[in-house]
């Protein structure tokens, strides 16, 4: 975030990668606001070294300490001399979000990434060596030892490929569940597995052995690492818990001190490994002691700023009222009216990141879900929230709520949860059911206007209908990779979808029938939202809005924002579409045009150097 001063103090987005720079007290960062950042935990000086074009997924740096690596959702990898914190090349070839990334000596490197496939880098000339095929879905995260690569991601398996050759040597898997995250251990010659039931795998590097399983957490792993020092393992999850594994026993060691911002992706050693560093949804940097535990500081903590307002859902009502979630774990109220005015709220419980929300004009109810696996229940009183209800979920963190009006269901919340799980939830907070609809996290959900029926979408690819005991109805079929968003319109009669795999299908809700699919270029799309039954609105991770015009077949669109558009929302004769840069959109659905718009703030800062 800047300062008044136009100043880089701290990212303006979650960091998503922290990487120590050896023989310093420095690491570099990279975030969600595009940014590569320095960060020195001494001085707490604060330095911007350049931009990617999109989200910064990650960050590596060599073990020499002179060149760290950003891989980027704009499909580019960027090389960083880290003497001078200046920009060296920037390798281009990947068709998708760069996930992850090894330095394999000088001359040489290899990325993963959401294309499913792995390149081989001369880092010298930037040219491609070798392309690596045979994932199946996702490749997330990648590892180097011993002239092998060792990739993991989302078709559930972890895979041992030669450098040379490029050809498969092993694979293990697939697993019940998706493994996105792995690392080597050099000193016990073993491979660490991260998986998203909980499990930290652990396989013998020489034979393929499985050592032994580990059911370290009550959710997801996110990130797994290996102590560079003495070879104990890190595992950090979605149950919010931080914890260190003994090299040799293989017992828990420590658990790391709580911290409510900290993302959990994020994590790493230190390259002695007596610290272990994090990003936050914040935009800043934390350590803690490794042997103890103990959380030392941060770097980038400003009291006046506290978080980044990056919207990640928004909801209306006939009053004109707007209700925002963000990463700054508040809920934000304002009016089409008066876009600048925010009234912000924040949980009894505290705040952390919110990514679902729902609002209820009739009963007066605002739900915003939480990434600590809580929803929090507002009662929205002349535009005033007030008694709020926490509940706990245990479902993974929340991405996605409605709210019931069909008789029978009046004020339920329907949430769907990282788990797969859509939970059902009075006004009250007691919880009514558990439905299991989704093998994976469940990313959005909508409620049929006239039946009690639902529909949702996964990480998996599926596209589902149910009823509200949790039967599922019908399997709507044709998406190819992620579905992030899915809308019913305003009849009931169609269902319309978006996806990584870059189109727009169109269905019909009773039969299941494909009527219409439409791919909408080479940009991955995040958000959709009938304005009428023949007109669709539709967001995606590069800020423009498109619409798609069914009667006619009319495709248009409109760059608005300089990050991705998160959600969309109907109101009056517009649409409200919010970004994670922090704007407010109202948008004219026939032209695109913005009508109004409002910052809570300046994501991108301009005082980088030209290179």
């Amino acid at each position: 975030m800047s300062n008044e001063n136009g100043l880089f103090t701290k990212h303006r987005g979650p960091v998503t990668g922290v990487a120590h720079i050896p023989n310093s007290n420095a690491v570099i960062t990279s975030g969600y606001d595009s940014a590569i950042g320095w960060f020195n935990i001494d001085t707490k000086e604060v330095k911007l070294i350049g931009y990617h074009d999109h989200l910064a997924n990650t960050v590596i740096v060599n073990n020499l300490g002179t060149k760290g690596a950003s891989c980027s959702a704009d499909y580019s990898i960027k090389i960083w001399d880290l003497k001078t914190l200046t920009l060296q090349k920037t390798l281009l070839g990947h068709s998708d979000d760069v996930e992850s990334f090894v330095f394999i000596d000088d001359k040489t490197a290899a990325s993963a990434s959401r294309d499913q496939r792995i390149l081989v880098w001369n880092l010298e000339t930037g040219a491609i060596l070798r392309v690596i095929e045979g994932h199946e879905k996702d490749v997330l995260s990648l590892a180097y030892y011993d002239g092998k690569l060792y990739s993991s991601g989302d078709d559930k398996t972890l895979r041992v490929w030669d450098l040379q050759t490029g050809k498969l040597v092993y694979m293990w898997g697939p697993f019940d569940v998706e493994t996105d995250t792995c690392a080597i251990d050099l000193k016990n010659e073993r491979v660490i597995l991260g998986c998203d039931d909980g499990y930290i795998r652990i396989f013998n590097i020489i034979n393929g052995d499985l050592i032994k399983e580990i059911p370290g957490h009550a959710s997801g792993i996110k990130k797994v690492a290996v102590s560079p020092s003495n070879g104990d393992i890190l595992s950090s999850a979605y149950d919010q818990k931080i914890l260190i594994w003994d090299s040799k026993s293989l017992e828990l060691k420590t658990s790391l001190q709580q911290n409510p911002v900290k993302w959990e992706r994020s994590l790493d050693f230190s390259t002695d490994g007596k610290k272990v560093f994090a990003g936050t949804f914040d935009g800043t940097v934390l350590y803690w002691d490794a042997k103890t535990g103990e959380l030392i500081n941060g770097v980038g903590i400003q009291e006046e700023h506290k978080g980044n307002p990056c919207f990640n859902d928004v909801a209306t009502n006939a009053k004109g009222e707007i209700a925002l979630v963000s990463d700054d774990g508040y809920v934000r109220l304002t009016k089409l009216n008066d876009l600048n005015d925010f009234s912000v709220y924040e949980p009894s419980s505290g705040r952390f990141l919110m990514n679902g929300l729902a609002m209820n004009q009739q009963y007066e109810l605002v739900v915003g879900g939480a990434h600590n696996q809580r929803i929090h229940i507002f009662k929205n009183e002349d535009g005033q929230l007030n008694k709020s209800i926490d509940v706990f979920l245990g479902e993974g963190p929340v991405n996605t709520i409605r709210i019931s009006d069909h008789p029978n269901y009046e004020r339920e919340s329907f949430v769907g949860c990282y788990s797969g799980t859509i939970v059902r939830v009075s006004h009250t907070g007691e919880i009514i059911e558990k439905m299991s609809i989704h093998g994976g996290a469940v990313k959005a959900l909508r409620l049929h206007p006239n039946k009690s029926m639902g529909v949702s979408c996964s990480a998996e690819g599926e596209l589902l209908s149910w009823d509200f005991y949790g039967n599922k109805l019908r399997k709507y079929l044709g998406h190819s990779a992620i579905i992030n968003d899915v809308d019913i319109s305003p009849s009931g009669k169609l269902i319309a979808s978006v996806s990584r795999d870059f189109s727009i299908k169109f269905y019909d809700f009773e039969t299941g029938d494909l009527l219409h699919s439409y791919t909408l270029g080479k940009k991955s799309l995040k958000s959709v939202c009938f304005y009428n039954d023949t007109t669709v609105i539709v967001g995606d991770y590069w800020g423009n809005v498109i619409s798609v015009e069914l009667s006619e077949g009319i495709i248009a669109r409109n760059k608005i924002a300089s990050n991705g558009i998160s959600s969309i929302s109907n109101l009056d004769d517009f649409v409200i579409a919010v970004s994670y840069d922090g704007s407010v959109n109202v948008i004219n659905p026939i032209n695109l045009s913005i009508e109004k718009r409002s910052n809570a703030m300046n994501q991108r800062i301009e005082e980088l150097l030209i290179y």
